[in-house]
């Protein structure tokens, strides 16, 4: 339990000699945008996904076989943005990848611009959203989140992809000390699945009690404090910065 709770305070409040400085948190707040983003393309956009494209893979397989409520042409709108917006992430990388703080306040402010635009499209479009506003935001969303991706990949922060859970769950048993594992990290694990939870929820209660732009109006929101907090923090050239 004691190395569980250190290595939940580690990831939301790292030490100044932690290697990665204050990327597990900033991260952390990645992984709630990307909750938010995915309840509302689901909800609102219909069954799609423009983070998670395993989701996606598998909605287009529903789609060809015919099942309702799927989009052949949805989902692979969502999968063709999502690779596009990954390309983007990876030229960022190449361009800032020596300087982690660089590349992430890069990363998060082209994401922020993407996100004004995404609730601009929402707050302007009908209800349900349909036709070009569904397809116009399915690009945006989909952009935004394959630069997030890319970057995350990039910045290399162990168990903290932003996106991905299932290794993350997996490595939480499956690395366990008690089957011969290195350990499973459960702490940090933890909380990244409980912020993808936690904006998912937050996003999906908002869709239904509230209004559908809140969920990006906050995914804005965050990214954006991501982007002005890894630029100011990284000002100094700490150690961090360094490619991990």
């Amino acid at each position: 339990m004691n190395t569980f709770l250190a290595e939940l305070r580690e990831t939301i409040l790292p030490r100044g000699e932690d290697r990665h400085g204050p990327l597990p948190p900033l991260l952390l707040a990645m992984t709630v945008v990307t909750g938010l983003i995915d309840a509302f393309s689901y909800l609102v956009l219909g069954h799609v996904f423009v983070a998670n494209m395993t989701g996606n893979i598998v909605f287009l397989a529903f789609a060809l076989a015919g099942a309702h409520g799927f989009s052949i042409a949805a989902s692979l709108l969502a999968l063709v943005s999502f690779s596009v917006g990954a390309l983007g992430g990876g030229l960022l990388g190449s361009r800032f990848g020596q300087h982690r703080g660089h590349l992430l306040s890069g990363a998060a402010g082209v994401q922020a611009i993407l996100l004004g635009i995404s609730v601009v499209l929402c707050a302007l479009s009908k209800r349900p959203v349909t036709g070009g506003d569904l397809y116009g935001l399915i690009i945006v969303l989909g952009v935004s989140m394959g630069i997030q991706n890319a970057t995350a990949r990039k910045l290399a922060v162990p168990d903290l992809t932003t996106t991905v859970l299932t290794l993350t769950i997996t490595g939480i048993s499956a690395d366990h000390r008690a089957v011969g594992g290195t350990g499973s990290k459960a702490g940090r694990r933890s909380i990244s699945v409980v912020a993808m939870f936690s904006g998912a929820l937050v996003g999906a209660l908002l869709i239904f009690f509230a209004s559908i732009v809140y969920p990006l109006a906050i995914a804005l929101v965050l990214i954006s404090i991501v982007a002005v907090v890894a630029r100011i923090l990284s000002s100094k050239h700490p150690p961090w910065i360094k490619a991990a």
